[in-house]
């Protein structure tokens, strides 16, 4: 049995709602921005409840995008956690700021108790990432930032469809980027962003810098750049978004088969807490393992496309060796980078998948 970690061939199969409505596409040579994209991000608002979305090339734009409409710059400091994809400090560094780390937590999330210390005069903006497609505590983390007078931007690039106590990721923050790369629970064949906000100042900018600061076609109020999604991009992402629940109620059942099957395994095996209140995307699903790279040879050869999200973390990468970080100095998230491993729990698996998954898992461990 084979147990395929990559889903787009089936995901992708049938496509002729997307051909239809490319071919009305091309006819109206209508390829830049245009009525195809504004429908997109109208359904993106709509959806997860925000006043203003401004799509983008891919997620990293919507990053840089947010952070320079808060004016991040140089010498300015942004908090973030430690384990995440590169994007996340690639981004605060784009903008000439300097990434402030911060240990996880036990569900991998950024930790909220070390957030407090990492706070000095240089910080603009605290950007929690909502890692895996699970969230950390919003409310809190709000709280913290108000207290400080610090603004929030999400990194929710995972978290297309999360829920915290009904609200969804990109709600909490005054700025907020969300990505729609092929392996996100709502995709597009291709790389495709979205920066959400409520604050109709900061749309009215972001919409002109990523078109490249354009008034209109002969005039520009300031100097921007080409960060437009396109429209191809955005009748691939209108068709997801329509059964994007539908795709995360199905990742929540395997989860759970999942969860159910190898908790017997503790301590071998452990998993995180999933707050009940919380509704995650399971863009990755993700546990701790010992032994993890002997486990992860024996699951590829016994085709199960297992993988790793990441085993270095941001701190210990080449490019931050100037900002003098070191081993030790984020022991819960270097641990996990040595000990989790990703199964596969999208929904085109099948429960005899899910279940074979569970007994190679007990298999390689008794």
């Amino acid at each position: 049995m084979r147990v395929p970690y990559n889903y787009l061939p089936m995901e992708f199969k049938n496509n002729s709602e997307i051909f239809k409505e490319w071919k009305k596409l091309i006819k109206s040579t209508d390829f830049t921005i245009g009525k195809y994209v504004e429908r997109f991000e109208k359904k993106f608002s709509k959806y997860i409840k925000v006043k203003h979305c401004i799509s983008t090339n891919n997620g990293t734009d919507a990053l840089i995008l947010s952070l320079k409409s808060l004016g991040v710059g140089l010498d300015d400091e942004v908090i973030t956690v430690c384990n995440s994809f590169y994007a996340t400090a690639g981004s605060i560094v784009a903008c000439g700021a300097k990434p402030i780390f911060v240990d996880s937590d036990d569900r991998y999330q950024i930790d909220i108790s070390k957030l407090k210390q990492s706070i000095t005069k240089k910080t603009k903006v605290i950007m929690p990432v909502h890692w895996g497609g699970a969230s950390p505590n919003m409310f809190l983390i709000k709280k913290i930032a108000e207290e400080n007078n610090i603004d929030i931007i999400e990194d929710a690039c995972m978290g297309i469809g999360a829920l915290i106590n009904k609200k969804s990721p990109g709600t909490f923050g005054k700025v907020n980027a969300f990505s729609m790369h092929p392996l996100k629970s709502l995709n597009v064949m291709g790389d495709g962003g979205m920066v959400v906000t409520n604050d109709d100042k900061l749309a009215s900018w972001i919409r002109k810098y990523r078109n490249h600061g354009m008034i209109d076609r002969d005039n520009i109020a300031f100097w921007g750049v080409n960060m437009r999604l396109q429209p191809l991009q955005s009748i691939v992402a209108y068709k997801g978004i329509q059964k994007l629940d539908k795709v995360i109620k199905k990742r929540n059942y395997n989860a759970k088969i999942l969860d159910k099957g190898l908790d017997i395994l503790r301590p071998k095996v452990i998993i995180p807490k999933r707050p009940k209140k919380y509704l995650e995307t399971f863009a990755l699903y993700m546990i701790l393992c010992e032994n993890r790279n002997k486990l992860l040879n024996f699951l590829n050869r016994n085709n199960i496309e297992a993988k790793i999200h990441y085993p270095i973390p941001l701190h210990l990468q080449k490019a931050s060796k100037k900002y003098g970080y070191k081993k030790g100095d984020f022991p819960l998230a270097e641990m996990q980078a040595k000990k989790l491993i990703t199964l596969p729990v999208h929904q085109f698996l099948k429960k005899k998948q899910l279940n074979f998954m569970i007994k190679k898992i007990k298999e390689f461990y008794n």
